[in-house]
């Protein structure tokens, strides 16, 4: 019996806007940046923070998502914080930035720059 194997699904899904915005910082990225990186480090009154960065060199342990625009990371020990999440990125006349619909926060600070699972 043959075992036919599926694609397994990311574990971020991204909006057509992320994937753009991915695209622009790709497009304007240091030489030696091969993708852009999410992670969620220790900061805010909350406790984790989404951090966004560029990225010059792969882990092993790193999630890694194709997009159309350029290549992200997903930091191995964030992607726990993070499976099921919707990353989109959003602008108006005051902020522009990734906003996250992560099911897996339980809370999150009043300025909205941290959150606790």
């Amino acid at each position: 019996m043959a075992t036919t194997l599926r694609a397994r699904p990311a574990a971020l899904n991204l909006t057509p806007t992320a994937e753009a915005r991915i695209a622009a910082l790709m497009a304007k990225a240091p030489a030696d940046a091969i993708g852009v990186k999410l992670s969620t480090p220790r900061r805010g009154c909350s406790g984790l923070a989404y951090s966004v960065d560029y990225v010059t060199e792969a882990n092993g342990f790193d999630e890694r998502i194709e997009t159309p625009g350029g290549v992200l990371y997903v930091d191995g020990a964030s992607i726990l914080y993070l499976i099921g999440s919707t990353m989109n990125w959003v602008e108006d006349d005051f902020t522009a930035g990734f906003v996250f619909d992560n099911p897996n926060a339980k809370g999150a600070c009043g300025c909205g720059e941290s959150f606790t699972v």
